[in-house]
């Protein structure tokens, strides 16, 4: 074998896994989104259509993803580590919980009130900040505070979407 063959040949060689999977998982999720919203028309660019933001999403996330990959073969990064589920099951875990709580729901026996945005907001903050390990509890209660104004603000008043503040507290 050559000196020139065997040079290309250690090149070609990923530098960093770490890049690599996650430009594959990038990959992987844009070829998703397009299955998914195959369905959708696109529209034009003068009237979208309800397909033109999932799509056009994909192919940025595709084209990040394959920039990533590529760019692994290039570089040196970190190796691909163990994956912590911890991250995953608190900020999930607190999206579940806004969604369940801020118009409230029955299953069975178990019924919990409509909390409001007002709740509902710092309840997602905190529990998602439960995915660090180095979060410090007085930053997150003043994120939690700060956010939730930010967003009932936005959401209620500059949007006027129908979303509840505090039906326990103010009925609306």
């Amino acid at each position: 074998m050559s000196l020139n063959k065997i040079e290309a040949a250690r090149s070609l060689r990923i530098r960093s896994t770490q890049d690599f999977a996650a430009g594959l998982f990038m990959l992987a999720l844009a070829l998703l989104a397009l299955f998914l919203s195959r369905d959708l028309p696109t529209g034009t660019l003068r009237q979208l259509g309800p397909g033109m933001l999932p799509k056009s999403f994909a192919v940025i996330c595709a084209g990040l993803g394959l920039l990533l990959s590529a760019n692994s073969l290039r570089y040196n990064g970190e190796k691909l580590t163990g994956f912590s589920w911890r991250g995953v099951f608190f900020v999930l875990g607190a999206a579940c919980l806004f969604g369940l709580t801020i118009r409230g729901f029955e299953i069975g026996p178990l019924k919990v009130p409509a909390l409001g945005m007002l709740v509902s907001g710092p309840i997602v903050v905190l529990v998602s900040g439960f995915a660090a390990t180095d979060v410090r509890p007085k930053e997150l209660i003043i994120f939690a505070a700060a956010m939730t104004a930010g967003c009932a603000l936005m959401f209620k008043y500059a949007l006027s979407l129908p979303i509840p503040l505090a039906p326990w507290l103010l009925g609306i």
